[in-house]
């Protein structure tokens, strides 16, 4: 694990620098296959397959999260920010406040899966390259 390359890669995507294609590449590159966000606690926890863990702190102001899950919101806030719309700083804004607590990016498995406070879910699987 290179835990300077998860650092910076972190800090590049709080600061809106890279889109989630690029973060997925870097991550994957240094052997990351998962990483969990959560929001109540701003913390980003990577997983590796020997079991080694990395947490990195979240320096971004995302609000508290809503109480009531809006996947409608949810799907619009996916949406731009796969167009590149928006990036990570205001994707973070709009999915709190959507209310997902937190989410898990399974990068081998290709699939993020977004939690609300009360045990919902929702399951988005990475876009499809283009031909």
């Amino acid at each position: 694990m290179n835990k300077q390359v998860i650092q910076e890669l972190t800090l590049a995507t709080q600061q809106g620098k890279i889109t989630f294609p690029e973060v997925v590449k870097g991550l994957l590159e240094v052997g990351v296959e998962s990483y969990l966000v959560n929001f109540a606690t701003m913390q980003k926890t990577h997983f590796l397959p020997d079991g080694t863990t990395h947490m990195v702190p979240m320096i971004l102001d995302s609000g508290s999260v809503a109480a009531e899950f809006d996947s409608d919101a949810l799907v619009a806030a996916l949406s731009d920010a796969q167009a590149d719309v928006i990036r990570y700083p205001e994707f973070v804004k709009r999915v709190v406040a959507a209310g997902v607590i937190g989410y898990w990016a399974f990068l081998t498995g290709k699939k993020v899966v977004y939690l609300g406070r009360k045990g919902e879910q929702y399951v988005r699987e990475f876009p499809k390259p283009r031909a």
